[in-house]
């Protein structure tokens, strides 16, 4: 009976794979499955006749399937893994009494019955296992080295005047280097963080919300009090000591299905110099929320500033060319400086071309006045545009945080693209010009002094997500270069001279792939920094899956797909965009060691798909649309919609092999990456909570202390962990009770302790467990 089931199952198999084989050969792919398809079959045959000659045939498949795996991947277990998983328990099957007996013989003197001869079988077996187990030992992924230890700047500047034990803004300076100077905690004693205090918010995901419903905050801290806001806007101070509520303003922003996120990435605090201390609203916070409103709040009592703007309240939709509910709001906190609050907005990606405008506006960080306004569809206007006057419609916007250097007297603006992202035809000089790029505007008028753009022609949807670091940079002859470290979703790393935009590390531009849909063309360069994260190309032994069947699959789509590397254009037929949209790099930027010019980042690899979708086949709004990151954006009033997503599996698994995240170092006086390291594990991933390190994909951002310790959440398994600046090594985790898609931060408290605070709260595009907390942790007493 077993015999007979082995080898139906056999030919199960064979056909699977040989049907599948025979398609991935016809289509330019590896012969292997196909051929180890009908070695299945023949091998099911000699089972059903009984043949112990069925027990060589699976010894060569074994044989020859370890030195196709080996020859295509080299020594990675991820890879040999699923090559092999299911041919070698098949063969550990066929050792066994069950299969042995019925093909062996039986003696015509004693009657006893031999099983087959396995020892070839035991022995491929054998060889295939210690092949897995060599495997184990290995890690070709994994880049080791160490950055430089030694302070090359004394006293650097940290931009902005920060206590040492404070946290002002996002970054924690308009700097944005996510980098604190106390030094309590460190290398040495990090592993003996434990909790300090945690609180829940109360806002917590409802089953109405938008699907990307995410906790992306990093609190501010002043004096003793943390300023945070919630995905719907909830605005929250604490005690920094306790973690006890001091005050909640909630601005009723409501939901709305058309909104393509719900989130907020942080408030903005301020203390007006000429109020009296103590007085109502001498210091504030401003909040932006989803429905496109800044509230100015009393950091004190959370009551609402009435003397800014129309009662406390700026309606950030005025001068809109439209106004549709859900299109446009501020999902980042605002930077102030120069007496002056300065906004951006996010527009919906690939909703509608007749979406509100990027524009970039001052106003009176107390009165709310408007003073300029920089649209970079009209960027020569940066003069209040008069009464009935509109913004420029669908003009390039920036969604991410700002930095200033107001030594410099520029504010720097990480922009993206129009809508829609795939779709170039009809772009202005204007949007070819600004659209992917960093522009540097004068704080006082609003002018462009310079532009660096970092994508040509973009069909990709490669906005600079990330805010702009700055660094002095200390050269070789000991003179210093006041810099911008932009990281971006290609892969690339620009080290900017922040005063002009012009390269401190060089770029260069490569040949790209050309053939863009009639109507639209592609630019026949593209930049590359000589700092660069860029992955190498795809190749179909890259593809990847849970076992032999699933991994053939994706052989097929990536044959099926139209792929020619990095900048291949979106497609009729489908196209692999990689890196994809979540970005090399994306909102969660890098960290930067300002005294040893070093910088800590989490380069994560994980392709997508995007598709062109003719109008006349988009069904009616409402009707199988997204709107976001993942499944059919309508892109209405263009010509085509788009599908899009992540390059998956059937069994909903990237069909990239991993790994797909990392943590490196860098020394930006060289440029030179001194590691690479797999970051995160698949404990959430998979059913089972295994906690297998393979490199996740994450979203989120770093911060450094200088005790020398770098801290990171982000990973889509539920972790907060703590690295070794030096090495990437893991020094540290702590359990999170959801995802912990943040940027931590830390501070020190009245008697004198290092806190470290992270936000979980998940992530819904990347799907991990939702949840409301805020956590801090600090060393024993």
């Amino acid at each position: 009976m077993a015999i007979t089931v082995t080898a139906i199952l056999f030919t199960l198999i064979g056909i699977a794979l040989a049907a599948g084989g025979g398609h991935l050969m016809m289509i330019g792919g590896s012969a292997y499955y196909l051929i180890t398809g009908v070695a299945f079959v023949l091998t099911a045959i000699l089972l059903f006749m009984r043949r112990p000659l069925a027990l060589w045939l699976y010894s060569a498949i074994i044989l020859g399937s370890l030195g196709w795996a080996v020859w295509e991947v080299g020594l990675d277990w991820w890879q040999l893994g699923p090559r092999g998983g299911v041919i070698i328990v098949l063969g550990i099957w066929l050792l066994t009494p069950w299969i042995r007996r019925p093909l062996g013989f039986s003696s015509p003197t004693t009657g006893f019955r031999y099983g087959a001869d396995v020892r070839p079988l035991a022995v491929s077996v054998c060889i295939a296992v210690l092949v897995a187990l060599v495997s184990m030992m290995f890690d070709p992924h994994d880049q080791s080295g160490d950055l430089p230890e030694e302070v090359v700047a004394a006293a650097p500047d940290l931009g902005g005047n920060v206590p040492p034990g404070d946290w002002h803004q996002y970054g924690r300076t308009p700097f944005g280097q996510r980098y604190s100077p106390l030094d309590q905690i460190n290398k040495e004693n990090v592993a003996s963080l434990t909790e300090v205090w945690r609180f829940q918010t109360g806002d917590v995901k409802l089953p109405e919300d938008v699907g990307e419903t995410t906790y992306q905050v990093t609190p501010l801290k002043v004096g003793n009090t943390l300023f945070l806001c919630t995905p719907h806007n909830w605005a929250i101070a604490l005690d920094a000591t306790t973690g006890k509520q001091i005050w909640k303003f909630d601005p009723n922003a409501g939901l709305n299905p058309d909104r393509q996120h719900q989130t907020c990435r942080g408030v903005t605090y301020y203390a007006d110099p000429t109020a009296t201390a103590g007085s109502q609203c001498a210091a504030r916070v401003y909040l932006p929320t989803s429905d496109a409103r800044l509230i100015a709040l009393d950091a004190g009592t959370g009551q609402i500033c009435e003397s800014f703007a129309d009662k406390g309240t700026l309606q950030l939709e005025a001068g809109m060319p439209y106004n549709p509910a859900g299109y446009y709001y501020s999902t980042s906190p605002p930077a102030i400086a120069g007496n002056k609050i300065i906004v951006g907005g996010a527009v919906n990606d690939n909703y509608s071309t007749q979406s509100q405008s990027g524009v970039i506006r001052a106003f009176d960080v107390n009165t709310g006045q408007l003073i300029w306004n920089w649209d970079s569809g009209n960027p020569s206007q940066t003069t209040p545009l008069p009464e009935g006057q509109k913004y420029t419609v669908n003009s390039p916007n920036s969604w991410s945080v700002f930095s200033v250097d107001e030594a410099l007297g520029l504010v720097y603006i990480p922009l993206g693209n129009q809508v829609p992202d795939q779709l170039g035809m009809g772009r202005s000089e204007h949007v070819e010009k600004y659209s992917s790029s960093i522009v540097a505007l004068d704080l006082n008028t609003g002018a462009d002094r310079w532009v660096k753009q970092f994508v040509h022609h973009d069909l990709w949807d490669m906005d600079v997500p990330a805010q702009p670091t700055l660094i002095d940079l200390k050269k070789a002859d000991n003179s210093t270069v006041p810099a911008l470290v932009g990281p971006t979703k290609q892969g690339d790393i620009y080290v900017l001279d922040r005063r002009t935009g012009e390269p401190i590390i060089p770029i260069t531009e490569e040949p790209a792939p050309t053939g863009a849909i009639a109507g639209d063309f592609t630019a026949p360069t593209q930049p590359t920094s000589g700092l660069s994260f860029k992955p190498p190309k795809l190749e179909e032994r890259n593809m990847w899956g849970i076992t032999m069947f699933d991994q053939m699959v994706c052989r097929i789509r990536y044959h099926s797909l139209r792929y020619e590397g990095r900048y291949t254009p979106p497609s009729l037929e489908g196209s692999i965009v990689y890196p994809g949209n979540f970005g090399t790099f994306n909102w969660g930027g890098v960290a930067v060691d300002p005294e040893r010019q070093v910088m800590f980042g989490m380069p994560t690899y994980l392709a997508f798909t995007s598709q062109l979708v003719p109008r006349n086949q988009i069904p009616p709004k409402g009707q199988d649309e997204k709107g976001s990151e993942q499944g059919l954006n309508r892109n209405d009033g263009a010509p085509y919609g788009v599908k899009m997503g992540p390059f998956l599996g059937p069994l909903q698994v990237p069909c990239q092999a991993p790994p797909w995240g990392y943590v490196s170092g860098v020394d930006l006086r060289t440029g030179e990456i001194a590691y690479k390291h797999k970051n995160g594990t698949v404990y959430d991933m998979t059913p089972l909570p295994l906690p297998f390190k393979i490199g996740v994909p994450g979203i989120g951002g770093p911060m450094i202390t200088k005790g020398g310790v770098a801290f990171l959440g982000a990973a889509v398994d539920n972790y907060l962990r703590a690295y070794d600046l030096t090495n990437g090594e893991q020094l540290w985790e702590a359990r999170l009770p959801a995802g912990g898609q943040a940027t931590p931060m830390s501070y020190a408290v009245e008697d004198g302790r290092q806190f470290l605070v992270m936000v979980a709260g998940g992530h819904g595009s990347v799907g991990t467990k939702p949840g409301d907390y805020v956590i801090a942790y600090a060393l024993p007493r």
